[in-house]
């Protein structure tokens, strides 16, 4: 019997799910990432269209007028066909500044579609290896169950020789209800897991267990990408307030308009020749004073870099702090891997001891119940400490910077 349950435990996971390292990558066709990149596309093309905008722009025009009363400075009809290009030579720098702070905005927006990645891969760990605890636990409950079910059926017989009492046979009753209603809320973990891999990923999908976590050196860490992401941030706004702050130097326009103009009088004694104009120039402005409405403007812009800077220096000690912690809980960890091995090894001994004293009839079914519960217990407290192991691991290197689908490995 037990064996058969444990094959159809195992039977899911070797022909249907998938392991650590495809479900990550499923999740990459999370919605919220899908969102991502189209911000990121949306920003790019804003650039583009502010590029394009200080290009040389070209201008066509036409006209015709008649008038009904004809002078020599006003022909009877006359037509005008021209064309101009207009050039920025100078604008006290803002044009570079906007190109930085749109180069910055995009490599934000990179770097925190990067943290949207790691933050859904480290989920997805959370989710995988919780559900793989919850699976062992429901392994050991069904076990226990099934010892129960056994010693249930050796004690109605006994029940009905009279060698043993109805509240031995009650106490055994009660125990299996109890182990059945934590099984159900087993059931209910894993299936809450299911639905939230569900929603994350975007589809239906089962799990296969054999996925580890390798070791990472932390003392390699550097920035995580949420952190850079603040950090090209500050560069935007930086450039934002120089962009800002140019408002008060001069401005330098080029402008050519070339036309060609055709007279026509009914007088003709006036001048009807045709003739051809070209007009070159070059145009300055300063705002040489502004009721100091412009670095009014290029201070309100510092301060967000300033704000925003004073920011970045707390989340990149928080991170500090975090990976840390990170790596001491790992060793926690690992820890309770060895106190489980030493907890389980003491609840097999105890219940060998007390399984042949309740079989010998030296002692009751309570203390035999108190010593199987424990040894069911200590295997699923191991179990799940392997599984927390690897989610420490995961953590380590999630607030050290890296890519943690890099660190996923499959063992068989």
């Amino acid at each position: 019997m037990l064996k058969s349950i444990s094959f159809l435990l195992i039977m899911p996971f070797a022909l249907f799910g998938e392991n650590l390292s495809q479900l990550i990558e499923l999740s990459k066709n999370n919605k919220m990432i899908d969102s991502s990149k189209i911000t990121i596309e949306s920003t790019k093309d804003s650039y583009e269209s502010v590029k394009n905008s200080y290009m040389p722009k070209f201008n066509l025009g036409a006209g015709y007028s008649n008038n009904n009363y004809e002078t020599s400075g006003y022909p009877r009809n006359s037509a005008k066909v021209e064309g101009s290009v207009d050039y920025t030579l100078y604008d006290g720098g803002k044009k570079d500044n906007i190109y930085d702070s749109y180069e910055a905005s995009i490599k934000k927006e990179g770097e925190s579609l990067e943290d949207l990645k790691n933050q859904i891969a480290i989920q997805v760990t959370n989710y995988y290896y919780n559900y793989l605890s919850y699976v062992a636990q429901k392994e050991v409950k069904l076990q226990e169950i099934e010892q129960l079910e056994a010693q249930y059926v050796r004690l109605k017989k006994f029940l009905d020789a009279g060698t043993v009492t109805e509240d031995e046979v009650q106490k055994i009753i009660s125990n299996i209800q109890t182990a059945k209603v934590a099984l159900h809320e087993i059931d209910l973990n894993i299936e809450t897991i299911n639905h939230n891999l569900e929603y994350v990923i975007g589809k239906t999908v089962s799990i296969e267990k054999g996925s580890k976590i390798d070791e990472y050196d932390s003392t390699q860490n550097k920035l995580r990408a949420d952190i850079k992401a603040i950090e090209f941030q500050l560069e935007s706004l930086k450039a934002d307030a120089k962009a800002t702050k140019s408002g008060n130097l001069p401005n330098v326009a080029f402008n050519n308009t070339y036309s060609h103009n055709e007279l026509e009088y009914d007088d003709s004694s006036y001048s009807t020749k045709d003739y051809n104009r070209n007009m070159a120039s070059l145009n300055l402005t300063w705002n040489v004073f502004d009721f100091d409405s412009t670095n009014k403007a290029y201070e309100s812009a510092y301060k967000k870099y300033l704000s925003l800077k004073s920011q970045f220096e707390y989340e990149k000690n928080k991170a500090n702090v975090d990976l840390k912690l990170a790596l001491r809980a790992y060793e926690i960890a690992k820890q309770k891997i060895e106190s489980a091995k030493a907890g389980l090894d003491a609840a097999n001994g105890a219940y060998k001891t007390i399984k042949a004293k309740y079989e010998a009839g030296l002692i009751d079914n309570v203390s035999y119940l108190e010593a199987l519960t424990d040894k069911y217990s200590a295997q699923s407290v191991l179990k799940v400490a392997y599984n927390d192991l690897e989610l420490k691991k995961a953590n380590i290197i999630y607030y050290s910077g890296e890519k943690l689908e890099e660190y996923v490995k499959w063992e068989i």
